[in-house]
């Protein structure tokens, strides 16, 4: 984490002009690109269009377009390990969300259990002393697509995540200024996004207040040098690193400190996961304990490659790919050539900080003919390794099995 004192300027207004119809973001009357993927998976459904009609997106998968799902095209994970902002991956719960949003007169309010309500502008968070950090974000519903058997919601494939360099200020030094009172339990954050009907319960989360003052939660204004897209948060956002991307609100424009749990919907009946060795279950089990989704497990992917290549028989070829290391850094990454049977490391590329992906590499030799089966698993820095068991559960949540991808070894074809 790197401290940068407050030397960034204050964001500009944001105004999207364009091929989008933005107004109240009903979008893409038909795909922009003649192009889809098939993600050929059991279940139905397995084809997605591209598209490259959202404000200040490239191309990317549709998964939805009211409220946006946009997810990234998976060979993007292998050009680096940041994230392009064009291409970061987007969910909202509801599609009410402003999309000319004004700095000049937004503001964040802080209430609660304080000893002063504040009101802040962007200028007045700007004055704090500024961080940066690199942290992944993911959906918690990300590889959804490939549970067995399939579960609802967003049937995202395994680009529901993203990588970047946010820079912001510490939500400790706002909570600060405004003065913790004695007894605090929770904080919890709002947007601007609007639940669609009066009965319907607004999207908040909250996270404990040790969590909230330990200096790592970070009020973000800036992604990979740049203002936030609309799309991802403009022009503040959450950042809990190491967390799930539930937990970092966009468009945030309401902070309150409590003193007691949060009873909101999306804490006692959204994004909850059994308490069960891998937050797994069977299908037919009633008798488990459910806990809310928090922290991010480690994970890891071959990039490089992807099911149905051909690679080359008796001759070295590079297999790469990025890990992370949930809410730790990556300690190892293993491969192994023969579907699970015996693992080797592989070398690890730069460490750009524990909330980061982190690229890895080697060079292997397939002695053999015919389908082969590469795994590759992640190792964090405190022991927790992938498991060869998928998981399971109604949500479709929380998805960290050792990946595998099957290729074909033959002669002499290949991208290698």
């Amino acid at each position: 984490m790197v401290d940068h004192g407050s030397s960034l300027a204050v964001p500009s207004r944001r105004r999207l002009i364009g091929a989008v119809a933005v107004g109240g973001l009903g979008l893409l009357a038909k795909p922009a690109l003649a192009e889809t993927i098939d993600f050929k998976v059991p279940g139905g459904a397995p084809t997605r269009d591209y598209t490259t009609t959202m404000p200040e997106k490239g191309r990317m998968i549709v998964q939805r377009t009211r409220p946006p799902w946009l997810e990234v095209p998976f060979e993007v994970f292998d050009k680096g390990v940041f994230t392009p902002n064009d291409q970061n991956f987007v969910s909202w719960h509801y599609a009410g969300f402003p999309t000319d949003p004004d700095v000049a007169t937004h503001t964040v309010k802080v209430h609660g259990l304080v000893n002063k309500e504040l009101s802040l502008s962007i200028a007045d968070i700007m004055k704090l002393p500024h961080i940066e950090y690199a942290a992944v974000s993911q959906c918690a519903g990300n590889s959804r697509l490939y549970m067995a058997p399939r579960t609802p919601g967003a049937q995202w494939a395994n680009g529901s995540m993203s990588n970047a360099v946010y820079t912001g200020v510490r939500l400790k030094d706002v909570l600060d200024l405004a003065g913790v009172k004695a007894g605090a339990q929770r904080v919890r954050f709002g947007g601007l996004d609007d639940a669609p009907l009066p009965d319907t319960p607004k999207f908040m989360k909250s996270i404990d207040i040790d969590h909230a003052r330990d200096g790592e939660v970070m009020i973000a204004f800036a992604m990979n040098g740049k203002q936030i897209p609309m799309l991802n948060g403009f022009p503040l956002k959450i950042v809990v690193p190491g967390w799930c991307a539930v937990y970092w609100i966009k468009m945030l424009n309401d902070i309150e400190v409590m003193d007691q749990p949060d009873t909101n919907y999306y804490t006692t009946n959204g994004y909850r996961e059994p308490v069960t060795p891998l937050h797994t279950i069977k299908p037919t089990d009633t008798d488990f304990k459910l806990t809310s989704i928090t922290k991010m497990f480690p994970r890891s992917f071959i990039t490089n490659l992807k099911n149905g290549d051909s690679v080359k028989v008796g001759a070295p070829s590079v297999v790469r790919g990025i890990a992370f290391g949930g809410d730790n850094g990556v300690a190892g990454v293993d491969l192994s050539l023969d579907g699970g049977k015996t693992w080797l490391p592989t070398q690890l590329g730069k460490d750009e900080g524990k909330y980061s992906f982190r690229q890895w590499q080697t060079n292997v030799t397939i002695p053999t003919r015919g389908a082969q089966a590469l795994m590759v698993r992640c190792t964090n820095t405190e022991k927790l390794v992938q498991p060869s068991t998928p998981v399971w559960n109604r949500g479709g949540y929380m998805q960290y099995v050792t990946e595998t991808t099957h290729v074909v070894a033959g002669e002499p074809s290949g991208p290698f």
